[in-house]
């Protein structure tokens, strides 16, 4: 059967004069369609509106085989793998009972300790459920805890995915993340691994931290490259072959809502993983072991709920892009501890994906989209090209400065579109609920290595040393740790905390047909900054809309209305607001009139508005 029989063959061409046409009705002037629709990512990958099959980078090979692009092994499904921050036994076996296959602790100070291994493993087989540990300067001590743990039971620590147990497995240890590499310990571990526990691996390389700095997809790939590739150094330099050092190492990467961008990303990693491996003469062992979790950097304080759908559009990208174990962070995550309904939520997400939908049946299943294709190639392509300078500035403990100045960059950048709203945040900066009722959580022990700066103001973020965009302050500092969304929350909890809700008074013009969009228009934005609103209703006289803004109470109006109003009415309303006592004037579209301060539009930076708002309300 011909699936395209009786539609007429039409060519790129065909379709670029089509869209051209409209974009002509539209009023744009550009030079060429592609030219139009196109847009930019923070790496200056193109994402084009069209690709066809001439866009093809090139055969991205097998499954299980180099260059491992479609998955570093011939199987389909993944390790769901929950984190566990707190000593909680049955937090523990309620996850493994109820859908997870292995276990991410976080031992030591302020976390589970060391001593309380075994107790929050009790019950658990560790035969069967792989347990990563991440322990930082702690890591000897809890892998000989679990060691010790195994010996008693006579098991062997370790397990893997079903049917796959060499793709699964334990890992003992995460290095310090943004801050170290490998030393020697870590190096006598990975040793003793290779010696007696051939389920366990000795390093994680993590990459969120990048990610959770503000960092884009190819700065976060060419980072845990570089520092993959000082890690094979170190375990290479004790005394390891090529291949039992790549076997030692798996890598940790954000998924996050931006779906393509994240299976692209992981797509890309083993790309270039199995180029590092093919270097260094083993590119057999170059499929690269892959552990998603869902973005910290993504997640909102704000109506969390939303955070649900966030991390499931997140792990059904990662379970696409073919990583071997995936970890869903509960929608309170941020607030502090998660409950155990959220824990069940994050949990049954991966078990829904998997099972229901048979997200978990296939292998790689956008391989061969010409679009998800490309997007990987030009990703893995910009990724290598830092990845060299890294490595040309010495390796990636060397090359930190230059790693943290690119990272503000396009934290800056990314900072500067939320603030305009190019980036929506929904139920913080658009369709914020300004009466939700907040989401309360136990806190959890402070990590003094990441600072999170979520509901600070603006002295708690100096005495962190933090600037308002959650950069750190001076050169050679560590790595923040931002969430998107905090700007905007920070000034939330700001009106929150008055006695009474600043307010913002919104001068209607005419009938509600005509200043309906644009009421909702400035209604949504002064309340992305927890400021409530006030209308004047229907109406033209400049007397009777002065007078329902004296009886608001606010301080601060805005006009609303169309056009063809504006022209007739803003400068009459405008004087009459001033003259009843308004100290700034706002006009949503686009307009100069006597009389108004400014104009609110789509696009304007929505943060400053709001901060200049807070001052004319004279709120501190």
């Amino acid at each position: 059967m011909e699936l395209a029989a009786g539609f007429a063959s039409l060519s790129r061409d065909d379709w670029r004069a089509l869209a051209a046409e409209v974009l002509r009705r539209s009023g744009a002037e550009v030079g060429s369609a592609e030219e139009a629709l196109s847009r930019q990512t923070y790496d200056g990958v193109t994402v084009a509106p069209l690709y066809d099959a001439d866009d093809l980078p090139g055969d991205p090979g097998a499954p299980g085989a180099a260059p491992y692009v479609r998955g570093a092994r011939a199987v389909a499904g993944w390790d769901v793998r929950q984190r566990h921050a707190v000593a909680d036994p049955e937090a523990v076996l309620a996850d493994l009972e109820n859908g997870v296959t292995s276990l991410w602790l976080v031992v030591g100070d302020g976390a589970i300790p060391v001593g309380e291994l075994g107790a929050v493993l009790k019950d658990v087989y560790l035969d069967l459920a792989p347990i990563v540990l991440e322990a930082g300067e702690r890591t000897r001590e809890a892998a000989e805890a679990l060691f010790s743990l195994a010996a008693s039971r006579g098991a062997a620590p370790g397990g893997g995915l079903p049917g796959d147990s060499a793709a699964g497995g334990g890992v003992l240890t995460g290095n310090l993340g943004a801050s170290a590499v490998l030393g020697d310990d870590g190096v006598e571990l990975a040793r003793r691994c290779v010696a007696g526990y051939p389920g366990l691996r000795a390093v994680t390389v993590e990459a969120t931290p990048y990610h959770d700095a503000g960092g884009s997809d190819a700065e976060e790939l060419a980072c845990s490259i570089a520092r993959g590739v000082a890690e094979l150094r170190a375990l290479t330099g004790g005394g390891l072959s090529v291949e039992q050092a790549l076997g030692q190492i798996e890598f940790r990467y954000a998924a996050t809502a931006d779906q393509f961008a994240t299976i692209a990303k992981l797509r890309a990693a083993r790309r270039l993983w199995a180029r590092v491996a093919e270097v260094c003469g083993a590119p057999e062992a170059g499929g690269q072991r892959q552990h998603a979790v869902t973005s910290s950097a993504m997640m909102t304080a704000r109506d969390p709920w939303v955070n649900m759908l966030r991390t499931t559009v997140a792990c059904f990208a990662a379970g696409v892009g073919g990583a071997e174990a995936v970890t869903v962070q509960p929608f309170d995550a941020c607030l502090g501890l998660p409950d155990g309904f959220s824990r069940r939520i994050a949990r049954n997400t991966q078990s829904l994906l998997l099972e229901e939908s048979g997200l978990g049946r296939v292998i790689d299943p956008a391989g061969g989209s010409w679009y998800v294709e490309r997007r990987t190639a030009d990703l893995a392509e910009a990724a290598w090209a830092f990845f060299q300078e890294i490595e040309a500035a010495g390796g990636i403990v060397a090359a930190a400065g230059r790693v943290s100045e690119r990272i503000a960059a396009t934290r800056a950048r990314r900072a500067d579109d939320i603030a305009h709203r190019r980036l929506p945040i929904t139920g913080v900066s658009e369709y914020p609920d300004i009466h939700e009722k907040p989401v309360r959580r136990r806190k959890a022990a402070p990590d003094p290595s990441a600072p999170d700066t979520a509901g600070l103001h603006e002295a708690a973020l100096d005495e962190a040393g933090l600037d308002e965009a959650g950069e750190t302050a001076g050169p050679g500092a560590e790595l923040p740790k931002v969430r998107y969304a905090e700007p905007f929350e920070r000034l939330r909890d700001l009106a929150d905390a008055q006695p009474e809700r600043p307010t913002v008074f919104l001068a209607t013009i005419g009938p509600l047909a005509a200043h309906t969009a644009r009421t909702a228009f400035a209604a949504n934005l002064f309340q992305a900054g927890g400021l409530a609103t006030e209308t004047a209703g229907p109406g033209t006289d400049p007397e009777q809309i002065a007078t329902a803004f004296a009886v608001s109470g606010a301080t601060v109006a805005c006009l609303c209305s169309s056009d063809k109003l504006y022209a007739q009415h803003a400068t009459a309303v405008a004087t009459a607001l001033r003259k009843a006592g308004a100290r700034k004037v706002w006009l949503a579209g686009k307009g100069r009139y006597e009389g108004v301060d400014d104009d609110l539009h789509a696009g304007c930076d929505a943060l400053a508005v709001l901060r200049e708002t807070f001052d004319d309300l004279e709120v501190t």
